[in-house]
């Protein structure tokens, strides 16, 4: 199969409309060809004039290990063009940073769910380029989460970095396919086109990853397909006090403290709902972070192993395990501290517990703390808002 980087340079008539153009790069490490060439490098040997390279979360060269740490500006070293961050002194590109180019390229390699800021970035450089005339194609990358929909929807007010609207915790989309959503949806007038990928089968083998290309970090604390899938639920972790395996070989797979109890965990999360723990292993385990919460501590834990003969992509619901172990750490331990406090500013955000934040509602945190509710009232929250979003977005799948 081809990425879509692979079938722009490949196809000298998918570039001829690049020809006498001055051409940026949104970009991260992750933006290479099949063969291992960072897509800046084969873009500039295939004779695209690059002015510009812009950078997401983490940066153009992903050097930034931990979370909301900014990027600067710089000159590429190699090719001599100035590089933008969209996470340093601005997230939405400058009116001056807009000049340097005709059409933007967006390369991105995303996870497929709502939180992970990359589709947020999108949406930004789409509203540039509509106040400035610039068109934005972006090269499509597979949806390595596949087609499964999953989680409430963000309700109207709690739009953030980390929430571009009102979709989906895991939205089933790729970035190509985001893009027409956000023109859509946002009524934006763009010059906006996909370079769609050749071959993708999200339900085929691999289940939305391709076996035959190499996982490469987008982002530092992606360190491969498990994460991916697991991400829309471990995600949430970042809300709590729980860690979720930063400091370790595996982030975003895991979670736990000092003080759980990971095999009473598990046995509470089969007790309460069995049957959101489908096409998945959890395994307790012992680890300890070399940083970032509960560092230098020896935590116990859980990991979520959504790889394996066991693996089934239409029986695993992240989103649902994740808040199936927070409302299980509620009824073991109720006075249990789960929650960061408003201090904690989330992506920037002010007087708001992060894990509304993330989830773009109190919904998912009141059902945890709420003693009297069962797993169905979440279900009675999540299933119509999951057959909503599938709704809107089935004229705009590409594969």
């Amino acid at each position: 199969m081809q990425f879509g980087i692979d079938r722009l340079l490949a196809d000298p008539a998918l570039r001829r409309p690049l020809e006498g153009r001055r051409v940026a790069l949104l970009a991260h490490p992750a933006s290479v060809t099949a063969d291992f060439v960072h897509s800046l490098d084969a873009l500039v040997a295939a004779g695209v004039t690059i002015s510009a390279v812009f950078g997401p979360q983490h940066g153009v060269r992903g050097d930034l290990q931990d979370n909301m740490m900014e990027s600067p500006d710089f000159t590429d070293p190699v090719h001599g063009v100035p590089c933008f961050s969209l996470y340093g002194e601005v997230r939405r590109p400058t009116g001056q940073s807009m000049q340097t180019f005709d059409v933007l390229l967006v390369d991105l390699q995303d996870l497929g769910c709502r939180i992970y800021t990359f589709i947020t970035t999108l949406l930004y450089v789409l509203e540039a380029a509509a106040a400035h005339g610039k068109a934005v194609w972006v090269l499509d990358r597979p949806n390595p989460a596949g087609r499964p929909v999953e989680g409430t929807l963000l309700r109207s007010g709690w739009e953030s970095f980390v929430g571009a609207g009102p979709m989906a915790m895991r939205h089933g989309l790729t970035m190509g396919e985001m893009g027409h959503w956000f023109v859509r949806h946002f009524g934006l007038d763009v010059d906006y086109r996909v370079i769609g990928m050749e071959g993708w089968e999200p339900d085929g083998p691999g289940f939305g990853w391709p076996a035959e290309r190499v996982w490469i970090n987008p982002s530092p604390n992606a360190p491969n397909v498990n994460m991916a899938r697991a991400y829309a639920g471990t995600v949430m972790v970042e809300g709590a006090t729980l860690s979720e395996g930063r400091g370790t070989t595996r982030p975003l797979e895991l979670f736990g403290a000092p003080d759980i109890d990971a095999r009473a965990l598990i046995a509470e999360m089969r007790r309460l709902a069995p049957q959101w723990l489908g096409g998945c292993k959890l395994r307790d385990i012992w680890f300890q972070p070399t940083f970032h919460k509960h560092v230098g501590a020896l935590c116990g834990g859980v990991h979520i192993h959504a790889d394996g003969p066991w693996y089934d992509p239409a029986a695993f619901r992240p989103w649902r395990v994740q808040a199936l172990a927070f409302k299980a750490i509620r009824s073991l331990w109720p006075d249990y501290p789960i929650w960061r406090g408003k201090d904690f500013r989330y992506e920037y955000t002010d007087d708001v517990l992060a894990i509304d934040v993330i989830n773009g509602s109190p919904l998912l945190r009141e059902w945890v703390d709420d003693a009297g509710a069962a797993p169905g009232d979440l279900d009675a929250l999540a299933l119509p808002d999951e057959a909503a979003w599938r709704e809107a977005i089935a004229g705009l799948l590409l594969y």
